[in-house]
């Protein structure tokens, strides 16, 4: 799971145009930990998953390689 993250976090960060730093800032994380988990080094909480996705406006299953569709699943009303 981790290459494949990796891989799919560097392409949407390259398709937004945006450094590593202003992605982990928006997110409220360190971009140290960012690049970690672009670089497969490290894999992210859950929470922290949720935040990069939403971000991205893309699915975790997605970003894990459960799915080639990055379409977002629609918001559960609380």
């Amino acid at each position: 799971m981790k290459d494949i993250l990796a891989k799919r976090l560097l392409k949407c960060r390259k398709e937004t145009g945006l450094s590593r730093f202003k992605v982990a800032v928006q997110c409220g994380i360190t971009e140290h930990s960012y690049q970690n988990y672009e670089m497969a080094d490290q894999e992210p909480l859950i929470s922290i998953l949720m935040r990069i996705a939403e971000f991205y406006n893309v699915s975790i299953d997605y970003l894990v390689g459960l799915t080639d569709d990055p379409t977002p699943y629609p918001q559960r009303p609380e």
